[in-house]
């Protein structure tokens, strides 16, 4: 792939939102703080991921290669460790077997509000530790936490970069 046709390639990248997130208005300003344009269709794993047009005119779906899963919280992290367990394990099981790369971005967490606890969930921080550095270990997932108002631009830069490095080394 030439210079040209990478950067053209690149500019051609739409985001993925899954069909399932809640058309609020917070969705509404992650998407825009992307600069992306987007469509919305049930992905098999993650709440974000992007397309793009080859060289070649064909599109290259990019949701079977990097998601990015998106937790409002801590506490809901805690649920999905907890209650919802079987059903998010599931999810990272299927991303695993498809060879795809899960980020999961926390907003308003930090590592710190994770090991003292300080959330609402009754879920015990060294369980919560224990979990995320389980599936860190068995499924490669990356671990962010940010704020709610850079989410955007973090989904936007993740997925830039993954297709980047796919495009530059394999087309």
């Amino acid at each position: 792939m030439t210079p040209f046709e990478l950067k053209s390639s690149l500019e051609s990248m739409t985001l993925i939102v899954d069909s399932r997130e809640q058309p609020t208005e917070n969705l509404k300003k992650r998407i825009e703080q992307t600069g992306l344009p987007y469509e919305r269709r049930k992905l098999d794993f993650g709440d974000y991921s992007c397309r793009c047009v080859l060289p070649d005119g064909n599109t290259l779906d990019f949701s079977s290669r990097a998601v990015i899963e998106r937790k409002m919280n801590l506490d809901e992290l805690c649920l999905c460790f907890g209650k919802e367990r079987g059903r998010f394990e599931r999810e990272f099981e299927r991303a695993k077997a498809a060879g795809c790369r899960v980020y999961l971005l926390v907003e308003g967490g930090t590592w710190e509000y994770a090991y003292c606890g300080k959330y609402r969930s009754k879920y015990n921080p060294k369980a919560l530790i224990a979990s995320i550095d389980a599936y860190r270990a068995r499924y490669g997932m990356q671990l962010d936490f940010c704020k709610a108002e850079t989410t955007g631009n973090l989904i936007r830069d993740i997925l830039y970069r993954e297709l980047k490095e796919v495009l530059e080394n394999e087309y």
